[in-house]
């Protein structure tokens, strides 16, 4: 049987507009991928970012160039994905939604899920943070009570009223907090005299403080911090961990940056040669993604898989949380199945 690929668009509504240092939305288009082979479907998810020059549209003319029927009958990720790779630069969030796929349906084809594939220790996994965006103080106070039974809070900041926002988190709870900037602050003496003052308020890590093009500033501002630095925006695949060791103290692993869980397999094997500490994040994603990128738990120090925690219509059942832990799952592939 020849290998089929199938693409669906799909607009996953968030509960409260989700607002970062550079933007606010209320829903995220995504697209959905199956690949069928041999009477299995893999499922696979891209949740494109314009920060990476990405959209629905770029992902759909992706998906157009593709042509599986060159490999005939055999499902080989390393030769499918190198194919993928040559066949445009770019698109990570595309080439991630058929490298989860092909995944998935490796991991149903052999009867295993994808962590046990690897080899890899479900009870090693870190408590996943929920994340609290920019907001006025009434609805940051809403959405640190809907996120009680979660222990870590990952609070984004990046704007003027960054030391409010703490504040205002603090009068309702004094949960250990993670602090994303994306990319917001843009003059190194005021991003280390803000994080001198978020030393004091139960911080333990500080997520793209300043711009990736800004790397001298993060250097300088690295060599003065008193918390870790994570960089996000500044590393996407594993070619770019060499130029940042050193300069963070930790790299946040996106499979929509990476391309994929093959590629973001790789990060994590460069990350470890250059000590550096392994978050697992995501974008705004459906429980498919989030539950693609929960298989690499085991290697990670931090997690950071709440993207489907969110959003009101997410069409697949996966992963489970508990008191903040992920739960995967010991059915194949990746666990995940399609909402009626």
């Amino acid at each position: 049987m020849i290998m089929n690929l199938r693409v669906a668009t799909y607009d996953l509504q968030l509960k409260h507009t989700f607002t970062i240092s550079r933007s606010a939305r209320k829903s995220v288009p995504v697209v959905f991928c199956e690949f069928e082979h041999d009477g299995i479907i893999g499922r696979g998810e891209s949740s494109p970012s314009s920060r990476y020059n990405e959209s629905v549209q770029t992902v759909l003319k992706f998906f157009e160039k593709i042509n599986l029927k060159r490999f005939g009958n055999e499902v080989d990720i390393p030769r499918i994905m190198d194919y993928i790779n040559q066949v445009d630069s770019g698109n990570s969030a595309a080439k991630a939604a058929i490298d989860i796929s092909i995944h998935d349906w490796i991991g149903k084809k052999e009867g295993v899920p994808l962590w046990k594939k690897w080899n890899l220790d479900k009870s090693k996994i870190p408590i996943t943070s929920f994340t609290i965006g920019i907001d006025s103080p009434d609805l940051i106070s809403q959405k640190v009570k809907e996120a009680e039974e979660y222990p870590i809070l990952k609070v984004k900041l990046g704007v003027a009223d960054d030391l409010e926002i703490i504040k205002i988190i603090r009068k309702h709870t004094s949960k250990l907090i993670r602090v994303d900037a994306n990319e917001g602050w843009k003059i190194k003496e005021e991003a280390l005299e803000k994080i001198m003052w978020l030393v004091k308020q139960n911080i333990e890590l500080i997520e793209q403080p300043m711009p990736a093009t800004q790397l001298d500033d993060i250097k300088w501002l690295h060599e003065r911090a008193g918390l870790p630095l994570i960089a996000d925006e500044s590393v996407s695949n594993s070619a770019d961990i060499k130029d940042i060791a050193g300069y963070f103290d930790g790299i946040n692993i996106k499979l929509m940056k990476a391309g994929g869980l093959r590629e973001a397999y790789k990060m994590i094997e460069e990350a470890k040669k250059n000590n550096l500490k392994i978050m697992l994040g995501c974008m705004i994603e459906s429980s498919l993604a989030i539950s693609a990128a929960a298989q690499l738990l085991p290697f990670a120090d931090y997690a950071d898989l709440d993207g489907n925690l969110l959003i009101s219509n997410d069409p697949f059942d996966g992963v489970k949380y508990q008191d903040g832990y992920i739960k995967l799952s010991d059915e194949p592939g990746l666990g995940v199945t399609k909402r009626l």
